[in-house]
C-alpha cells in the first residue's frame, strides 16, 4: 500500500516540479532499491533532488528536462549514515585534561575540514557526525554536529540551528586522570560532588546576571558581573540552550546521574556508551533520554565486563531511542556492519537495524527534521551501496550530501585529491 501511495505522490509531484522549479541543478537517482527507513522499501525507485533537497521519491517516473541522472540499477539507496559519537577531524585535540571542568572549550575550534578521515568516512556512507570532546573530564567541552563536507570549511560543515551538547563523563576515566594527580575526583562520589557543585555555581552565576539585567532595565547603575565562560556554558546547559552528552558505563552511576539531571531540571540529555544501561532500562525510558552505544564491545576494561550484545534490542523494546555510534575512526567506516550484527544477536527487522545508524542518531542529535530518512523535503543526504547495506560483503559506491557527490568509488582517487 505504501509503495502504491509513493508512486501516486511521485507522479503528481514531478509535473509540478518540472513546470515551476527550473532545471539547473536537478538530479535524479533512479533504478535502485530505495530503503527509506521510515516508509518502507521502494523497488526500482527514483529520487528527484532539487536544491539539495529530496523533491520527490517513489517508483520510476519521468525525468525533468536537463536533470543529471545517476543510474542505481541493481544497487541499494539509503539515507546517509549518521555517527552520533565521533572524535573525527580534531587533530588529536580531544581532551583538555588540565582540569575536571573545562566547559569553556568548544570543539568547533579544532575541526579540520581537510582531515582525510572525513573522506574515509564518506567512503563508508557516513554523511553527518557529532564531533566530541573526550572523556577525561567530569565536564568537558561543547560538541559540534556537522555534515562531512570534505575540504570545505567549518562554516559549511556545521548544521545551522542545531543545539550543541556539552560533554560530561562519569566513572573510570575522570577518576584515573585526576586521581593520579592527587586531586578531586578520584572516586565516583567525587565525580558527582564535582558535578553538583558546578551546577549550583552555574545557577548562582546566572542569578547574578539576571539581577544585573533587572537593575539595568529599571535604570539603576550597576557594574555587570565578571563573565566566566565555564559557568556561562553550564548555565546555558541547565536552561536548555545546550544539551548534555554523558559518557558512562555502569548501571548505578547512570541512576545517580538521572537523579541529578531531574533535580536540576536539565531539559536535554543523551547517554554515551552506557553498557550497563540495559539493567536500568526502565529508569532510562522513564527519563526520556536517548542512548548512544555499541554492538558487541565488551571486556576491554573493568567497566565493560557486564556488556552484552542483546542490550540494544532490550532497550529499544523498552521504548528508548538507541543508536550505534563509532567512537573510532575505524568503526565509523563500517557502521552498516555494526548494525547488521544486531540482527545476528537479536530478533530485529532490517528496517529497525538501519534505524540504529540513520533516523535514531538523527533524533538524538535533533536533526531528524532534516536527515536520517529518505523523505520529501529532507536534505538529500544519501548513501548508495552495491549490495544491501546490511550484507557483510556490501560496499558504499557513492555518498551525497545535500545532493552533491562527495564520494564516488569510480573516481575515488580524483575525488580524494581534487
Amino acid at each position: 500500500m505504501k509503495t502504491k501511495i509513493t508512486r501516486i505522490i511521485f507522479a503528481l509531484l514531478v509535473p509540478f516540479i518540472i513546470c515551476t522549479a527550473g532545471f539547473a541543478g536537478d538530479l535524479v537517482i533512479q533504478g535502485g532499491t530505495v530503503l527509506t527507513v521510515t516508509n518502507g522499501v521502494i523497488e526500482n525507485g527514483s529520487i528527484l533532488i532539487k536544491d539539495g533537497k529530496i523533491a520527490a521519491i517513489g517508483e520510476y517516473a519521468p525525468i525533468p528536462p536537463g536533470a543529471e541522472v545517476i543510474n542505481a540499477e541493481g544497487k541499494y539507496i539509503m539515507p546517509g549514515i549518521i555517527d552520533s559519537h565521533s572524535h573525527l577531524a580534531l587533530n588529536g585535540d580531544i581532551n583538555e585534561a588540565t582540569d575536571p571542568v573545562t566547559s569553556q572549550v568548544d570543539m568547533a575550534d579544532a575541526i579540520d575540514a581537510h582531515d582525510y578521515g572525513i573522506y574515509q568516512s564518506l567512503a563508508g556512507g557516513v554523511t553527518a557526525a557529532k564531533l566530541m570532546h573526550g572523556s577525561a573530564n567530569v565536564i568537558g567541552g561543547l560538541n559540534t554536529t556537522v555534515k562531512l563536507k570534505y575540504r570545505t570549511s567549518l562554516e559549511e560543515m556545521r548544521i545551522p540551528g542545531v543545539r550543541q551538547q556539552l560533554k560530561m563523563a562519569l566513572g573510570e576515566n575522570p577518576k584515573r586522570v585526576y586521581g593520579s594527580k592527587g586531586k578531586q575526583p578520584s572516586t565516583r562520589p567525587g565525580i558527582f560532588a564535582t558535578l553538583r557543585q558546578n551546577f549550583l555555581d552555574a545557577q548562582s552565576y546566572q542569578k547574578k546576571w539576571e539581577n544585573y539585567e533587572e537593575k539595568k532595565a529599571e535604570g539603576e547603575k550597576a557594574a555587570p558581573p565578571r563573565r566566566d565562560l565555564k559557568l556561562e556554558t553550564i548555565a546555558k546547559t541547565l536552561s536548555g540552550e545546550y544539551g548534555i552528552d554523558c559518557h558512562n558505563y555502569v548501571h548505578n552511576e547512570i541512576v545517580v546521574f538521572l537523579d541529578i539531571i531531574k533535580e536540576f531540571k536539565v531539559p536535554y540529555v543523551v547517554l554515551s556508551h552506557s553498557f550497563g544501561a540495559y539493567k536500568v532500562r526502565d529508569r532510562i525510558a522513564e527519563s526520556g533520554v536517548g542512548v548512544q552505544t555499541h554492538t558487541d564491545w565488551w571486556g576491554y576494561k573493568a567497566e565493560a565486563y557486564d556488556a552484552i550484545p542483546y542490550a540494544i534490542k532490550m532497550m529499544m523494546d523498552e521504548g528508548i531511542v538507541v543508536d550505534i555510534c563509532s567512537d573510532s575512526e575505524d568503526v565509523i567506516r563500517r557502521l552498516n556492519r555494526e548494525a547488521a550484527k544486531v540482527i545476528k544477536y537479536s530478533d530485529m527487522s532490517e528496517e529497525d537495524a538501519l534505524k540504529l545508524i540513520t533516523i535514531n542518531p538523527a533524533k538524538i542529535l535533533e536533526i531528524e527534521n532534516r536527515t536520517g530518512s529518505l523523505e520529501t523535503g529532507k536534505d538529500a543526504d544519501i548513501a548508495i551501496f552495491d549490495r544491501h547495506p546490511l550484507d557483510s560483503f556490501s560496499k558504499c559506491v557513492m555518498t551525497l550530501i545535500e545532493g552533491k557527490i562527495y564520494f564516488d568509488i569510480n573516481s575515488a582517487e580524483k575525488t580524494a585529491l581534487k
